[in-house]
């Protein structure tokens, strides 16, 4: 996509993306797994999870050990190890607070779409000190199908009342860019935790290194943040 873009608003993910999570839950996930014994490959399957919801993982997770997985047992174990981590704080990816404070202070419409459940990205939002900066939070309790659909970023630019043709998303994941390019919307990733596949590099207008390089391709391409200080 070259020349300039037609911007309303920025839709960011979570997860990765605005938020130093992933690791986190990779860790967490891995960890729980290796303690009940699974230990063939983990880090590979649960990559394969980055970006997808809850439901969708556990489906990955019954289809690899069988309907006798301990489902139960294993999500008690995840959720220990990861708020045990989290309780250190949470940290924010390089350049969120510079993106967030351009975008507030050119009054752009923004919005979390997140494959996260609500109750958990208040929570984290609040934990990582930004909740407060969003008004419009859309999660997968919002919609009956999760990213890789692009129901949840269809979503958000009907909040907004807008096209998504007239909406950025931000990503991370290689699930979450085929969600914002089925939806229309200008989509830019930011790798996290797995690389792009060579289908998300043709999906994106951009793969960029990090959330500074976001903010200066807005600043360059759209009207967005005219005026904004440098």
């Amino acid at each position: 996509m070259t020349g300039k873009w037609n911007v309303s608003a920025v839709l960011l993910d979570m997860d990765g993306t605005l938020l130093d999570t992933e690791r986190v839950y990779l860790d967490s996930l891995v960890a729980a797994l290796k303690t009940h014994g699974y230990t063939d490959d983990t880090m590979t399957l649960c990559q394969a999870m980055v970006g997808l919801p809850g439901p969708e993982c556990e489906a990955l997770l019954h289809a690899r050990y069988g309907e006798s997985f301990p489902l139960a047992e294993i999500s008690r174990a995840f959720v220990s190890n990861r708020d045990e981590i989290l309780s250190a704080g949470l940290p924010l990816k390089s350049g969120a607070v510079e993106l967030l404070d351009a975008l507030q202070a050119a009054e752009c419409p923004m919005a979390i779409v997140t494959s996260s459940s609500l109750r958990t990205a208040d929570a984290h939002l609040r934990l990582a000190g930004i909740r407060h900066r969003f008004e419009t939070l859309l999660t997968r309790d919002d919609v009956a199908r999760g990213k890789p659909s692009p129901d949840l970023y269809l979503l958000a630019a009907a909040r907004f009342g807008l096209k998504p043709e007239a909406c950025v998303a931000v990503e991370d994941s290689n699930h979450g860019v085929t969600a914002a390019h089925a939806a229309g919307a200008i989509t830019i990733m930011v790798p996290d935790m797995v690389a792009p596949t060579d289908e998300s590099r043709a999906r994106c207008a951009s793969v960029l290194p990090d959330l500074g390089a976001v903010l200066q391709m807005l600043r360059e391409r759209s009207s967005l943040l005219r005026g904004t200080s440098e």
